[in-house]
C-alpha cells in the first residue's frame, strides 16, 4: 500500500534531510510502493523548499531533486507516482519561469498554438469528472433541494449560473421545478461563461428539456467571464426571485497582483489573516446589491492561497493525494480497460493543470486559490451575507445519498452552515448557502 493520503508527511524531517540523502544513490526503500511513496514525498517537499528561494544554488539543488523524482514517478504508476509526476512537472515549470522567463513564454506560446482547444479539453474533463465521481452530484442534489425549499411559493424564478454550465445540475433542476405540487413557476436561467460552446450546448439541451416538460422557460446565455458580470447584463425584472449558483469558480476572483517580495519568496504570511481579495469583495457586493434570495457556493475545502509556496504545496499534497486515491477507487489502478485508462488520464490532467497553476504561478496568473470554509464564511459575512441552513432532514438522508452511488469511501458531513463532501475523513468540497 502507498502512504495514506490522510496521513500528513513529516515536513520537518523531509525538509532537513542531509544533502547525501538527496544527491546520493536512490534508497532501496523505493523497491516497495510504501518506501517509494515516502521517498517521493521527501523529495517533493525538499524540492519545493529549494524552489521557493531565489538563490542559484537552490535552483541547482531543486534540479537534482527533480532528476530523482523523475526516476521514481510515473503518470501510469500507482496513485502516489502519478501525483508526484504532476507536482514535479509543476515545480519544473516554476523553475523555468523564474530562471528563464523568456524561454518559458516562447515555449508556452508555441504550445498554445499547437493546442488551441485546451478550453474544450478542460470542459470534456470536467464533464467526465461530474459524471464519474459523486462529488458534484452530491453538491447538486443539496443545492436543488435547498433551492426548491427557498423558491416554493415564487411564481417567477431567475437562476444565474456563474460559470458551471453543467447539464447534470440544470436538467434535474428543471424536472424538479416542473413537478412542484402547486405548479411550476416561470423559470429563467442565465448562464455566465467565457466558453461559447458550453453556452450553446447547455442552452440547446435545456430548451428541449423545458419543451418536453411543458415548463415556462427562458434561457439567457452571457458570453462573459464572471468577473465582468454587471447587474445590467442580467436583465432582472421586478417580481423575480433571484438566486446565484457558483460551482468551483469564486476562488479565481481571489487572484491578486502580488508585489515583488511575495511573487516568488515570502518570508511572512500570517495564515490567521484574510488576504484582501478586492476583486472578490467587489463582486460579492455587486451580487448582494441585487438582493438575491440565495447564493449557493461550492468550493474546494483546501488551503492553497498562502503566499508561501511550501505551505500551499504541503496542503496541496494532502488534498490531491486524497483526490487521486478516490480516482483509483473509481477507475481502478490495475487491470482497467483502455477506455477507463483514457478517462483517468483526462481527469488527472485536469487536476494536474490545477496543481501547476497553484505551484508554478504567482500574481494574477495564479487563479487556483482555494480556501477553507472558515475563511469563506468570513469573506461572505464581511460582504453582508448571512448563512442559510441547507436542506437535510437527518444524517440518514446523507447516508442514503452516498449509498445510492454504490461505492465506499465517500461521506457527507453536515452542520447548520455547511455540508462537507469527503473522501473518507478528508473534506474535499464545501457546499454553503447565503442570503442578502
Amino acid at each position: 500500500m502507498i502512504p495514506s493520503p490522510l496521513q500528513k508527511p513529516d515536513v520537518t524531517l523531509s525538509l532537513t534531510l542531509s544533502p547525501s540523502s538527496v544527491s546520493g544513490p536512490a534508497s532501496t526503500t523505493r523497491e516497495t510502493p510504501e518506501g517509494r511513496g515516502i521517498r517521493l514525498i521527501e523529495l517533493l517537499l525538499k524540492c519545493a523548499n529549494h524552489a521557493s528561494t531565489p538563490g542559484a544554488n537552490d535552483l541547482d539543488r531543486a534540479d537534482a531533486c527533480l532528476s530523482q523524482i523523475s526516476a521514481l514517478a510515473s503518470v501510469s504508476g500507482d496513485s502516489m507516482q502519478r501525483l508526484a509526476a504532476h507536482f514535479a512537472s509543476a515545480l519544473a515549470t516554476r523553475l523555468l519561469i523564474r530562471r528563464w522567463p523568456g524561454i518559458y513564454r516562447a515555449v508556452n506560446h508555441t504550445r498554445r498554438c499547437r493546442f488551441p482547444v485546451v478550453d474544450d479539453i478542460d470542459s470534456a474533463a470536467r464533464a467526465l469528472f461530474s459524471q464519474a465521481f459523486p462529488y458534484l452530484s452530491f453538491a447538486y442534489a443539496i443545492i436543488a433541494r435547498t433551492l426548491l425549499q427557498v423558491m416554493t411559493h415564487e411564481r417567477v424564478v431567475h437562476l444565474v449560473d456563474l460559470g458551471s454550465g453543467d447539464p447534470k445540475l440544470w436538467v434535474p433542476l428543471l424536472r424538479s421545478f416542473a413537478r412542484l405540487s402547486n405548479g411550476p413557476p416561470h423559470l429563467k436561467v442565465t448562464c455566465v461563461s467565457s466558453n461559447r460552446t458550453v453556452l450553446e450546448k447547455l442552452g440547446h439541451r435545456l430548451v428541449k428539456e423545458a419543451e418536453v416538460l411543458d415548463l415556462p422557460f427562458q434561457f439567457i446565455p452571457l458570453n462573459v467571464a464572471a468577473q465582468d458580470l454587471t447587474p445590467g447584463l442580467l436583465q432582472i425584472r421586478t417580481g423575480e426571485a433571484l438566486a446565484f449558483i457558483s460551482i468551483l469558480n469564486l476562488h479565481a476572483l481571489l487572484a491578486d497582483d502580488d508585489d515583488d517580495h511575495h511573487r516568488f519568496n515570502a518570508s511572512y504570511d500570517n495564515d490567521n489573516e484574510i488576504r484582501n481579495g478586492k476583486r472578490l469583495n467587489t463582486f460579492l457586493l455587486m451580487i448582494r446589491s441585487m438582493s438575491p434570495k440565495a447564493l449557493f457556493v461550492v468550493e474546494q475545502e483546501a488551503d492553497h492561497n498562502s503566499s508561501r509556496l511550501v505551505d500551499r504545496f504541503v496542503d496541496g499534497l494532502h488534498y490531491y493525494s486524497a483526490v487521486f486515491d478516490s480516482i483509483d477507487a473509481t477507475f481502478g489502478s490495475t487491470g482497467i480497460t483502455s477506455e477507463q485508462a483514457e478517462g483517468r488520464i483526462m481527469v488527472e490532467e485536469m487536476f494536474g493543470r490545477e496543481i501547476e497553476n497553484m505551484v508554478a504561478y504567482e500574481g494574477l496568473d495564479r487563479v487556483e486559490r482555494h480556501e477553507r470554509f472558515s475563511r469563506w464564511a468570513l469573506r461572505m459575512t464581511r460582504a453582508g451575507f448571512r448563512s442559510v441552513r441547507m436542506w437535510y432532514n437527518s444524517d440518514e438522508d446523507a447516508k442514503q445519498m452516498v449509498g445510492a452511488f454504490g461505492k465506499e469511501g465517500y461521506k457527507i458531513v453536515s452542520d447548520r452552515t455547511s455540508m462537507m463532501i469527503c473522501w473518507h475523513d478528508r473534506p474535499l468540497y464545501a457546499v454553503t448557502t447565503w442570503t442578502s
